[in-house]
């Protein structure tokens, strides 16, 4: 079964993707919507900044001749200059029409050449040739989409003539979506990390880490040690849980006090028994389990408030472990509290057993570090 940690990282990791990939669909449609009015936009300011350059780049009014398009005296059809020109001013495709016919274009069909003699589509020609208006949207040109402007060619007559086109590819639309799209990504995937982090930093030390310290107290009763209260703060859950646990803590103490009083006014022999009992539980098993362990002791008594399958439980622990260890180590490994955990160390310390050393860092107070006397013996350690 997962633990409690893992099960809110779970939850909150889960509920993080599902509102960033909400978020990213809802922008992702609403930027669709954009990018193709942001299009429409561009193609109608450039429609008419390019026939300003035409006007004033090239002199004469519109007409035809000998099947022709001309600008004055400057023939436009299949001629490339001047919509290159455009196009490379604009960054979209140029497109001259006479009637309804291309004469001059940056498009270009599927083999890669210029689109010149295709027609223009039937509903734009309905709408700039025959009612003389300008069409604005999307429009098929030559097989693909395009976000377009038509606005109809004029003589000097006023009679419609040709067409004038700029267009831009769908293309454009879709990279500005991505790159839109990615930026927001971005930073999105950072804020989300920043998120993450500071909640995880606040799960951990306002629930988990109290309830940790909850739980290793309720082992240390539930292995025979009356642990000091746990001092925790966090919700008002978290602290109602601490107060109850103290309470039964300081309760257990009062019950045990009872007890012995009993025991003594009924019988003062078994005072002697009870203190003898307290004090050595039972010394030669102590001695000849760490002797199994290949550790030096003498045969002396544990203190009051130990016993022998934690203090084997410890032994074996530093055993295995083979290095210098801290309290907070010991515990972590044995799942017990630092405040027992270091009843255990400081009586193997007395004992001559165990050595210790203070480490200091870079900040903060110095850490207790306790290791094997290498004049004894624990198995794998010299």
């Amino acid at each position: 079964m997962r633990s409690l940690k893992h099960q809110i990282l779970m939850l909150m990791l889960g509920s993080l993707v599902v509102l960033a990939a909400s978020l990213i669909f809802v922008l992702g449609w609403h930027l669709k919507h954009g990018a193709v009015d942001a299009a429409i936009v561009k193609a109608k300011t450039d429609l008419a900044t390019c026939m300003d350059i035409i006007e004033l780049s090239t002199s004469g009014p519109w007409h035809v001749k000998d099947g022709m398009l001309f600008k004055g005296d400057t023939q436009i059809s299949y001629r490339t200059e001047l919509v290159d020109h455009l196009a490379e001013l604009t960054g979209d495709t140029v497109t001259l029409f006479l009637d309804d016919t291309r004469v001059a274009t940056t498009v270009r069909s599927i083999n890669g050449e210029r689109a010149v003699g295709t027609k223009v589509s039937d509903t734009v020609a309905q709408t700039v040739l025959k009612d003389g208006q300008i069409y604005l949207g999307e429009a098929n040109v030559v097989g693909q989409l395009f976000q377009t402007a038509y606005e109809p060619i004029r003589d000097i007559n006023g009679d419609i003539i040709g067409i004038f086109y700029v267009g831009i590819s769908r293309n454009y639309t879709q990279a500005f979506i991505v790159n839109s799209l990615i930026r927001v990504a971005s930073v999105g995937l950072g804020l989300t990390l920043i998120v993450i982090l500071l909640t995880w930093f606040f799960i951990q030390k306002v629930i988990i880490r109290p309830i940790h310290d909850i739980t290793l107290g309720t082992r240390d009763v539930a292995t025979g040690h009356l642990t000091e209260k746990v001092n925790v703060t966090g919700p008002k859950e978290i602290g109602e849980l601490a107060v109850a646990f103290n309470q039964m803590v300081e309760r257990l103490g009062d019950i045990a006090d009872e007890m012995s009083k009993v025991s003594r006014l009924k019988d003062p022999h078994v005072e002697k028994v009870t203190m003898v009992t307290n004090q050595i539980e039972e010394p030669e098993i102590i001695l000849e389990e760490l002797q199994k362990q290949n550790v030096k002791i003498t045969q002396q008594g544990l203190p009051k408030g130990l016993n022998q399958l934690t203090l084997m439980q410890i032994v074996s622990f530093l055993r295995e472990t083979n290095e210098p260890v801290s309290a907070e180590n010991v515990a972590e490994g044995v799942n017990l509290t630092r405040v027992t955990v270091r009843r255990y160390l400081d009586f193997l310390e007395q004992f001559g057993i165990l050595k210790s050393e203070l480490k200091y860092g870079t900040v903060g107070r110095p850490v207790k570090l306790f290791h094997p006397d290498p004049n004894l013996i624990i198995e794998g350690i010299e």
